[in-house]
């Protein structure tokens, strides 16, 4: 077949067999699809995306209804190399048929179990079409009733852009259809925060909607910022068929409505109006958030959907509840598709962030009053010991809220006093405290403006009608937000860098919503990770095996320490980070129904035990190293020594593959390049051998001067000479994988010289000697890791 690229490959001989096989290439056929974005990698100050993950071809039997992939392979390869990292693409993309190539045929593996062989050789013009891949489809799925098929192939909504959801969205989307297919009337979407969950109920709904599936729906949530967001943002192509139920007020001409539970439900009979409609009203319920409530026995939300128990039941949520009295899998049975945080963060979409992790003396060593020592109102002080769990809840040391707020300060102040912050409190009493002490500090930013910082609580109309503003990007202020339980949930604020803690957390679910807070990228204002400052070991859940996603660092300093995280953190021992499940039982000391007793007290010295900072890599374990140091250790897990690095450099027809190989696993090429002085100034090659092992490295320019100085350009024509000159100035501007390039000879000032077909066919001599001369030229530019 000859010397074929894998772009070749794919032109002369995938495509026309796809195109042959009867798959529609306009509507059916999408090509190089990148479906991850790149996890973001954290080291320090520097932060930088990954690779994304990206399929050759994806075919689908509609659009956003995939049934095959294909990996693709210049002829070098096998037929079926390729085929595992295509099954793991396929894995993640929920998709069932799985194609390799080379050009000289198909390896197809049939994961649909529809198939004599799992795996099996094919001729190019024996690819199966989209018609006997989807009845496979059909099978695989259990949809094979006209009436089942009618409802997952339903269009989705489009608007014209082009627009496609992301992948985990298509999958959660198209398993909800085929349950509701499938007759299931209990289904369970659990979606991390962040990852466009309301988006996806929307999607869901249009298809059920417009295929008359289902004809009148009720979203149902707990906040009414929710419904807010959500009637104006995803769901407004919905239009004059929406509506909002306020005012307790029930109109029965619509066919979508958007409700706060509590705007339906009371405690008398004649507040529930929600049984103003029909039991069989609605024929479909989406419960958003349904960890908070909605699976308990005793909610209000319960006793909604035990009256509309004949519509079918969508929960949504980021953490579903398992408790001994609430269940979300016990009602609505196990999720039809989890995207986790951790894989949200894995494929670049949430943002990883650090840990700063804060030990206050009192809160490790606790607090005794003195026999009859009165707080500062003359309240008699209960004679016990008080700990962590007691502060600001039983028992508060004014002191402490000024440390907590101090070290809150002098962290923006060394970042960037602008970012915006969540101060998550025990309660309304302690946001305000932190508000008033935040305020004090920070008096030359309020003195300009008094909405730097702001309490931002259920029971204060000024600060809730700041919250717009605080989750709007382009609204400088307020920059600081305290709060108690008022932005847990639900409140999309997209450059929160700044999250703390101190409020103790009572469970898992609970620590995911707050988590969640700071989940959200948003490139364009600079958001690519966050920091969470804990002060109650709350971040002591990551060691939790129901934890799914681990920081990039946790900081913990001590003393006089600076409370930014540094770069460089190799003198911390790895094994201080092993860390136990906490306490997480609830406050003892309030009874039911009875007011929380809470003393005041001031004069006591409170101090900073310790601070801590690490990274955790990919895998969940605790790293320590600079970027440096994560370059060498990540560089060496494939190439141990110098030697093997440079055979491999030395034999690889495309050096390009390996710097590419390399950035796949995590390289962060520019970052080091800002690291490394003058960094700028070297090729790749000098980065990877002076970082990694050590030697001296050579710019870009002094190699190319090298190469002309032991003058072995003689052997060619002069034609020949004046492109391989041009190609030196490339790669001293540029680097390697600019001479690699197939376009290189179509650019100034080598495109000059003649036409790419003159210079390769009339200058060297043909393809192949074209390619020679280009390989010796770079093994002249290399000839020792040292530059001599």
């Amino acid at each position: 077949m000859g010397s074929f690229t894998e772009a070749d490959i794919k032109t002369k001989y995938i495509l026309p067999a796809i195109k042959q096989a009867g798959w529609d290439l306009q509507t059916q056929v999408r090509e190089e699809v990148s479906f991850t974005h790149g996890r973001i990698i954290v080291r320090g100050k520097m932060a930088a995306r990954g690779v994304s993950k990206r399929a050759d071809y994806i075919l689908y039997y509609k659009p956003n209804i995939p049934l095959a992939i294909i990996e693709a392979k210049d002829d070098s390869h096998e037929l079926g190399d390729g085929m595992q990292q295509a099954l793991e693409y396929a894995e993640i993309l929920d998709i069932p048929f799985v194609f390799t190539s080379n050009g000289t045929g198909f390896r197809f593996h049939d994961k649909s179990g529809t198939s004599e062989q799992v795996e099996r050789d094919l001729p190019l013009d024996c690819m199966p079409g989209p018609q006997e891949l989807w009845k496979r489809y059909k099978k695989l799925r259990n949809i094979e009733t006209p009436t089942a098929e009618a409802v997952v192939t339903q269009d989705y909504y489009s608007d014209g852009s082009g627009k496609s959801p992301r992948y985990y969205q298509l999958n959660a989307i198209n398993r909800v259809m085929e349950a509701v297919a499938k007759g299931q009337d209990r289904i369970l979407l659990v979606m991390a925060t962040g990852t466009g969950k309301t988006y996806t109920a929307f999607q869901i709904i249009w298809r059920l909607w417009k295929s008359k599936t289902k004809k009148r729906i009720l979203f149902l949530a707990d906040r009414n910022i929710l419904i807010d967001q959500t009637r104006q943002n995803d769901f407004k192509p919905f239009g004059p068929a929406m509506t909002k139920i306020a005012k307790r007020q029930v109109d029965k001409s619509y066919e979508i409505y958007l409700t706060l539970y509590q705007a339906v439900t009371g405690t008398e009979e004649t507040q529930n109006i929600y049984k103003q409609f029909s039991p069989d009203f609605f024929d479909l319920i989406i419960i958003d958030e349904c960890h908070r409530s909605s699976a308990a026995e005793d909610s209000a939300w319960h006793e909604i959907l035990k009256y509309f128990s004949s519509a079918t039941h969508i929960g949504l949520t980021a953490t579903p509840k398992e408790t001994t009295d609430v269940s979300n899998i016990h009602y609505f049975g196990e999720p039809v598709y989890t995207y986790s945080l951790k894989q949200g963060i894995e494929d670049g979409f949430l943002a990883p962030y650090k840990v700063i992790r804060i030990d206050i003396d009192r809160d490790v060593i606790g607090f005794r009053p003195e026999k009859g020592q009165a707080d500062k109102y003359g309240n008699l002080i209960e004679d016990r010991i008080y700990n962590q769990k007691d502060f600001n809840r039983t028992l508060v040391i004014e002191e402490r809220d000024w440390l907590v707020a101090q070290k809150i300060t002098a962290y923006l102040k060394a970042t960037n006093r602008f970012d915006k912050t969540i101060v998550f409190c025990e309660d309304i009493d302690h946001a305000e405290r932190m508000r008033h002490a935040l305020a004090n500090l920070n008096s030359d930013l309020v003195l300009k403006n008094h909405r730097y910082v702001m309490k931002i609580t259920g029971d204060d109309q000024q600060g809730k009608a700041e919250l717009d503003n605080f989750i709007d990007p382009e609204s400088v202020h307020p920059v600081i937000a305290t709060t108690s339980k008022l932005l847990t949930t639900g409140v999309d604020a997209k450059t929160c860098k700044l999250i703390v803690l101190d409020q103790r957390i009572q469970s898992m679910t609970e620590f995911k919503q707050i988590i969640g807070r700071g989940t959200r990228i948003d490139e364009e204002h600079g958001k690519l990770y966050f920091t969470i400052m804990d002060f109650k070991k709350a971040t002591e859940l990551f060691a939790d095996p129901d934890f799914d996603g681990e920081p990039v660092q946790i900081y913990q300093p001590t003393g006089d320490d600076d409370i930014v995280p540094p770069d460089n953190e190799s003198n911390i021992d790895p094994g201080e980070g092993t860390v136990l499940k906490p306490d997480i039982s609830f406050d003892p000391n309030a009874e039911p129904g009875q007011k929380r007793v809470k003393y005041y007290i001031n004069n006591v010295e409170v101090n900073i035990v310790s601070e801590r900072v690490q990274y955790y890599d990919k895998d969940g374990k605790l790293v320590t190293e600079s970027l440096k140091d994560y370059t060498k250790k990540m560089v060496q897990k494939q190439f141990r020594t110098l030697d093997e690095f440079l055979r491999k450099w030395s034999e690889s027809a495309k050096k390009e593959a390996i710097i590419k190989e390399l950035e796949e696993q995590g390289l962060l090429l520019n970052a080091l390049r800002e690291e490394v002085k003058n960094g700028d100034q070297y090729s790749t090659f000098d980065l990877i051998c002076h970082i990694v092992y050590g030697q001296p490295p050579l710019t870009r320019k002094e190699r190319a001067a090298n190469v002309r100085k032991r003058n072995y350009f003689t052997k060619y024509s002069e034609k020949a000479r004046k492109v391989l000159d041009a190609l030196l100035d490339k790669y001293a501007d540029e680097d390697v994988s600019s001479i690699e390039s197939a376009k290189v000879l179509s650019l100034k000032p080598i495109n000059e010289m003649g036409t790419p077909v003159e210079i390769i066919n009339d200058f060297f001599g043909g393809k192949d000697k074209y390619e020679a001369a280009l390989k010796e030229l770079e093994d002249e530019l290399f000839k020792k890791a040292n530059g001599a």
